[in-house]
């Protein structure tokens, strides 16, 4: 086949036509393994002239041909790829790598990847000899790609061996988690550990240094004192513990010898801080980064304990402090002062930060002495600045007494006598702040009253002042101010349960965070704005269509800022995420006022389409933006927008491409294929009518064609697979009499994936299938199971996962409650059954087998409630202004919405009163099978049956209350 037939083959594999797009899949088929097929797919993919989505689609098909075919995984087998094209491949790929555009090269680099694996060195030497001739043309970025995946295949000692030329520097920090055994060679150590003395020893010369702060601290001299700090870093951490066995107890050899001149190394370099000298910021974090690891290790803590006090005095303590780089950002960029406030890799180079760690680490690891002696130190502080005039004030000490003091917050809280005095150091020292006329004071003050937020406060009324503090500092005019108030008022919403002193200017504060999240990127702020929807709940309702409106605003500013960048498929930003999960928040306080959706929907849906699009946003935000929309009564755009726009995208070899998102990263489209199963579940359950009779597109097709494409590929491991299961649970639950052309086909390949499977998870999920199927139709499924002759082994399996514990009785398969009714469910309709269909034998372990189920089942529900109900006691038991702190309290909650959110429902109907009915039932037509069944039950199961027929009539009262409950809340709604 020619370029350009085979052009027109991969266009039709793009039309939104399922049939031609199946054509062209088809035709393409027979062509695969015939000469030059896969060097015309890499001229289609290089030719700039071609359609960029052809020259995707050329790239898809090729990195999947080389993936299956390139080196064959059995052994012995002949590859299906000539010689002499994977010679052409060989030579052209690499150069085609730095030319083609990032959405390609992606497809390219996952290819390259499997040809180097399998190839090199033995069938591609020359590989080396490209990196080198590229290198001397300057093609860098090639270099770096191929280099890249070569690191990946080698650990550090082979990359030693095969370049042994390089430096200590390049090799040590290649090795992220080991040192490489040659450089364990005491004459090789010894030699560089000499060598780094000796450059850390020596003075920097003033001649010659750099004016331009930028260009000086990348000078020549500051640049090797960096690299030797870092790397003396790293080996402090692998050294640091005598006991470690390595080759020829290096570690020992290196505390003895080397370990504390390093240290008295470190503390020289911070000492010309004392005089005003510069030091980078850099070097600076590396060094103290350096001495809070020591800190634990006696020998280092007693070299440092002389020294203490010049350190933590008239160098820690100044480094906190704000300083003229902060005043000049402060006033002339607020906006990148904001950002580096924020910004978490600010803090892996500020000295600031790394000042922050080493007191922490002092106090946590050198005791209560050190703690004193600091807030000492930080009291006089504060009694200078309140006895100083104001023009003499020292503002920038102040700004560093309360950094310190919100540094130390958690062993302040918990340490006497400190803690019994919080209250009076906040109504004293940080209260008046609010009112400062200097800025940065302002914004301290807000951020410390934010970090003891959660104090337990013997005066409410100073809890109410630092809020009404914190609530007016939203409105300062400097934006830092703002934006610390902002984030500091979360604490105080999250702190209390009583929120009175917050609702009647709800709307002002909801129209000052909007301001604020179109002013600054900041994950912060919309994380305010996210807890007080969470702590507001239903009260939120009227103002849920704003929410959504301005959070998808920012979303879509946050966005396009990013494709503005170099690196347009990322924005690098948390900002778009947590956008992302204020509007799942807000989704779940209105979760019981469905007709809401309807004016939120047509915000939600252009985002749905973007994340779940071809770029790269896809992969960084669809697993929660699947969850924020699951589980909800949404309308049926989100489902025609996935299922149609989406599952039948890039659908070109009829295998797990076509399941979800081709972003164009490295990862399959497979690994999306959980964040689809939340999504299709929640559109088959809610939509099922418009699932079931739209035809174009077919979605029980589309959905047939990703599930038997994931459970028939027998590459896969369990783990990927598991979702399909639970997908055809979802559609056989949910479509009762509906699908009875689907029963088969499910069945047939359910069964042919458990023969395969070999995780018991995996396994309880198939038997769970045929267990809905016979809830579905029970007649039916066994029927098709008994042609397939598979109903006996079926059966067998089934029991004997049932029947297995573990030592101390616990159920090792079917151990969530949605197991066990599924289960329950499925037997019950073999009940229903005709005698001659269910022989009596069969029938009285099925009759047991449902009762230990259901007792089971029960037990396990009633727990979980108990666990639930004392939960919510420990939620209480902080009387309204002490709840969990920080981070915990965010990931708890977090975690219990996502917990909500991802559960699969079983079947709405109630087993027992399933279970009552269906033996009622077999009692009125066939009183003579019912006697027999009930008869030769021992004494223990008779005991269980009657347990289960009284747990049933208390849960027909239960529904009956939820339902009137239910009525009544739709009505006040």
């Amino acid at each position: 086949m020619d370029i350009q037939s085979l052009v027109i083959i991969l266009r039709g594999a793009l039309s939104p036509n399922s049939d031609e797009r199946k054509a062209a899949e088809e035709s393409l088929n027979p062509f695969q393994y015939t000469p030059q097929h896969l060097v015309r797919l890499l001229q289609i993919i290089v030719d700039g002239s071609s359609d960029i989505a052809v020259r995707e689609v050329a790239s898809i098909h090729f990195k999947n041909f080389i993936a299956k075919n390139w080196s064959p995984h059995d052994t012995g087998e002949q590859s299906k790829i000539l010689p002499g094209d994977k010679e052409m491949v060989r030579q052209n790929v690499l150069i085609s790598v730095a030319q083609v555009p990032s959405l390609l090269r992606v497809q390219l680099g996952e290819s390259l990847k499997i040809m180097i694996y399998a190839d090199y060195p033995e069938q591609w030497p020359t590989l080396l000899r490209w990196v080198k001739h590229n290198l001397l043309d300057q093609q860098v970025y090639g270099i770096l790609f191929v280099l890249r995946i070569l690191s990946r295949k080698y650990d550090a000692d082979e990359i030693a061996k095969l370049a042994p030329g390089n430096s200590f520097f390049s090799i040590l920090n290649r090795s992220q988690l080991e040192i490489p055994k040659k450089l364990f060679d005491p004459n090789v150590f010894n030699a560089w550990m000499v060598l780094f003395l000796d450059i850390l020893e020596r003075p920097v010369p003033l001649e010659g240094q750099p004016t331009d702060p930028e260009i000086r601290k990348l000078w020549g001299w500051w640049k090797v004192k960096k690299w030797i700090v870092r790397i003396l870093n790293r080996l402090s951490l692998w050294f640091g513990d005598v006991k470690l066995q390595t080759p020829d107890n290096e570690a020992e050899t290196f505390q003895e010898n080397y370990a504390g001149k390093f240290f008295e190394c470190h503390l020289n370099l911070l000492n010309v801080l004392r005089g005003g000298c510069y030091l980078p910021d850099r070097v600076t974090h590396l060094v103290l980064q350096y001495l809070s690891n020591s800190i634990s290790k006696s020998n280092m803590y007693i070299l440092l304990q002389p020294r203490l006090d010049i350190v933590l005095f008239e160098i820690i303590f100044p480094l906190m402090c704000f300083n003229d780089n902060d005043q000049k950002l402060w006033e002339e960029d607020p906006h990148e002062y904001v950002r580096k406030s924020y910004d978490i890799i600010e803090d892996s180079y500020s000295p600031r930060a790394a000042a922050r760690d080493f007191v922490t680490e002092l106090v946590r690891k050198r005791g209560i002495k050190n703690l004193q002696k600091f807030m000492v130190f930080i009291v006089e502080i504060f009694k200078r600045y309140e006895e100083a005039a104001p023009e003499y004030k020292p503002y920038r000490q102040k700004d560093g007494a309360l950094f310190a003091i919100g540094t130390l917050c958690y062993k302040l809280k918990h340490t006497e006598p400190y803690k019994s005095d919080l209250e009076l150091m906040l109504v004293q020292h940080v209260f008046p702040e609010f009112s400062s006329p200097v800025g940065h004071l302002r914004a301290k003050a807000a951020w410390v009253a934010g970090e003891y937020a959660h104090l337990n406060f013997s005066d409410p009324n100073n809890f109410r002042k630092a809020l009404h503090f914190v609530v007016a500092g939203v409105h300062d005019p400097d934006l830092p101010v703002r934006v610390d108030s902002v984030c500091a008022l979360r604490t105080f919403v999250d702190a209390f349960r009583d929120l009175n002193e917050i609702r009647p200017i709800l709307p002002q504060l909801l129209d000052e965070i909007y301001k604020l999240m179109n002013e600054v990127e900041n994950e912060d702020v919309v994380f305010t704005l996210e807890t007080i929807v969470y702590k507001f709940g239903v009260e939120m309702a009227p103002y849920a269509h704003g929410l959504c409106h301005n959070l998808a605003a920012a979303f879509w500013k946050y966005i396009n800022t990013g494709e503005d960048d170099e690196d347009g498929d990322d924005p690098g930003s948390p900002v778009p995420f947590g956008c992302l999960r204020a509007i799942g928040t807000i989704i779940e306080s209105i979760s019981h006022l469905p007709h809401l959706f309807v004016h939120i929907e047509p915000t939600l849906v252009p985002i749905m389409r973007r994340m779940l699009s071809t770029d790269g946003q896809g992969k960084k935000y669809v697993s929660l933006l699947t969850d924020s929309c699951s589980c909800r009564d949404l309308q049926r755009s989100y489902g025609n927008c996935f299922i149609y726009d989406i599952v039948p995208a890039n659908n070109i070899h009829g295998n797990v491409e076509s399941l979800a998102i081709n972003d164009g990263s490295t990862s399959r489209a497979i690994d999306f294929f959980p964040n689809i199963l939340v999504f299709l579940d929640n559109y088959i359950s809610k939509s099922t009518t418009h699932f079931l009779t739209c035809k174009d597109p077919d979605y029980q097709q589309s959905l047939w064609n990703m599930i038997s494409s994931v459970m028939g590929d027998e590459s896969l491991e369990d783990g990927i697979i598991e979702p399909a299961p639970k997908l055809i649970q979802v559609l056989f639950q949910n479509s009762k009499g509906q699908v009875d052309h689907w029963v088969e086909p499910y069945i047939r390949i359910t069964i042919e994936c458990l023969h395969r499977a070999e995780k018991p998870y995996l396994k309880c999920l198939l038997i769970q299938v045929i267990a809905v199927t016979l809830y579905y139709n029970g007649s039916m499924t066994l029927n098709i199971l008994q042609k397939h002759g598979v109903a006996t082994e079926t059966f067998n399996l089934w029991f004997e996962m049932l029947g297995q514990t573990k030592k101390s009785g616990v159920r090792v398969n079917f151990k969530r409650e949605h197991d066990k009714k599924v289960c329950c469910l499925g037997l019950l309709s073999l009940l229903s059954l005709p005698a001659d269909q269910l022989p009596e034998e069969t029938l009285e372990c099925i009759f047991k087998a449902i009762l230990d189920l259901l007792v089971a089942y029960k037990d396990q529900v009633a727990a979980a409630k108990e666990e639930e109900e004392e939960a919510e006691d420990d939620d209480d038991m902080d009387g309204g202004l002490q709840t969990e702190e920080g981070d915990e309290a965010d990931n708890s909650r977090i975690i219990k919405l996502a917990a909500q959110k991802k559960a699969f429902r079983a079947s709405d109907e109630d087993p027992f009163i399933l279970f009552v009915e269906t033996i009622k039932a077999m009692q009125a037509s066939d009183q003579l099978r019912y006697q027999s069944l009930t008869q030769n039950l021992d004494f223990h199961y008779q005991a269980l049956a009657d347990d289960v027929a009284q747990h049933a009539e208390q849960r027909r009262v239960e529904i009956e209350k939820e339902k009137v409950e239910k009525e009544s809340t739709t009505v006040a709604a």
